[in-house]
């Protein structure tokens, strides 16, 4: 089953252009011990980081936290996802940062090969 995607016009100085809008849910777990630290870094995201989130066309993230469980949703607003992920991984600062996470974070041993947090399939969706 493919990625579930909408389409939606944006306007720009030579007319209107389709703009990809997909879904993505992300799993990991936390090392042991390790929530206190995981929500005391998320609490204050660094500003570099942030930017570059949005500056790489995503939006609504969210991440979620139960027993160990790392769940993350976001929107990927743009037309070239492998760009903007080579784009993200190249930046110092979002390197830095992940360089922070990577140790308390613990990936599932079903996720694909180059993946950290493990794409999840989804299975419903309701507008």
């Amino acid at each position: 089953m493919g990625r579930p995607v909408q389409t939606c016009l944006v306007r720009n100085a030579d007319g209107e252009i389709p703009l990809l809008m997909r879904r993505f849910a992300m799993t990991i777990r936390l090392r042991p011990g390790s929530e206190e630290a995981y929500k005391r870094y998320h609490a204050a995201v660094w500003p570099d980081v942030l930017d570059k989130i949005l500056e790489c066309n995503i939006k609504n993230y969210s991440i979620y936290l139960k027993d160990g469980v790392l769940f993350s949703y976001f929107e990927y607003h743009g037309n070239d996802l492998k760009n903007d992920w080579n784009k993200m991984a190249a930046h110092a600062k979002t390197q830095e940062w992940w360089a922070l996470m990577q140790p308390i974070q613990e990936p599932l041993p079903t996720r694909k090969e180059g993946e950290w947090w493990a794409e999840m399939d989804e299975v419903f969706h309701l507008d």
